[in-house]
This record gives C-alpha cells, sequence and structure tokens, in this order.
C-alpha cells in the first residue's frame, strides 16, 4: 500500500466511512499471480497481473534513457499502474451486488417467487420456479 493509499484510507477510518468500499486489502487480496516481461533490448517493462476470476490486467513502464533502465524498478512502476486499474473493475463489481442486492430488488424477487408459487398451487419442480421468477424480473426490472 502506498503512501497516498495509507493516508486515503486513515482518513477514511477517522471519518467513520463504513459503508461497503474497497479498500487496499482488498484490492491486494483480488490478484493471485504476477508475471513481468522486459522486451529484449528496450526498457519496456510488462506486468500482468491475474485476478481471483482469471481476469488479467496489464501496467508499463518504460525509461526514456536506456541509461536509466532499472529492471526492479521498472517491475515496481510496472505492477503498480497494473494494481491501479483493478480498483475501476472491483469498484464495478461491489457497485454491481450492491444493486442486485438492494432491499427494493430483493423485496420484488421475493414477491416473484411467491407468486409463482401461488400461481402454480406449489407445484413447480424448484428449477422451472426460478426460471419463471427471473423471466418476470426480467420483464418488470426493479
Amino acid at each position: 500500500m502506498g503512501k497516498d493509499e495509507q493516508a486515503i484510507e486513515a482518513e477514511i477510518q477517522r471519518k467513520g466511512l463504513t459503508a461497503p468500499r474497497l479498500t487496499p486489502a482488498l484490492i491486494d487480496a483480488a490478484i493471485t499471480a504476477e508475471d513481468y516481461h522486459v522486451f529484449p533490448g528496450t526498457t519496456l517493462t510488462v506486468c500482468a497481473l491475474t485476478l481471483r476470476n482469471g481476469f488479467m490486467v496489464t501496467g508499463e513502464s518504460a525509461s526514456a534513457s536506456p541509461q536509466n533502465f532499472d529492471e526492479e524498478l521498472g517491475r515496481k512502476i510496472a505492477r503498480d499502474n497494473a494494481r491501479n486499474k483493478i480498483w475501476a473493475f472491483e469498484g464495478y463489481l461491489l457497485r454491481e451486488f450492491l444493486h442486485q442486492t438492494s432491499p427494493k430488488r430483493l423485496d420484488r424477487l421475493s414477491q416473484l417467487l411467491r407468486d409463482a408459487e401461488a400461481m402454480s398451487g406449489g407445484q413447480l419442480p424448484h428449477d422451472r420456479l426460478v426460471q419463471t421468477v427471473l423471466d418476470d424480473a426480467r420483464r418488470y426490472p426493479v
């Protein structure tokens, strides 16, 4: 976690902002593997981070002057650039989860399940019942 992330995290904690959110630790936990490649004869370093679902995020770095190229530093910068991209992807996933599990949406899905059971007299096989609810949910989004 960088100094900026530490400062932001400390401020969030100090202000008591407790709603669901991403944290640097959650971003780090999303990473399951990392690979690096330096293109021969160049200063271009690419980092590929593999996320827990198999998706890969890349980051790059390159030194303008070959004399300033340091492979270790290039790897660090490329990894930071790749890691920074994860925030947007994980943010989207969190927002989608919050949308899908909002009380209004869950209430509507519960009502659709009750309606489907009532219409069938409780005789629908489970997979058909779920499909009926999902079809209704698509027709009448919350």
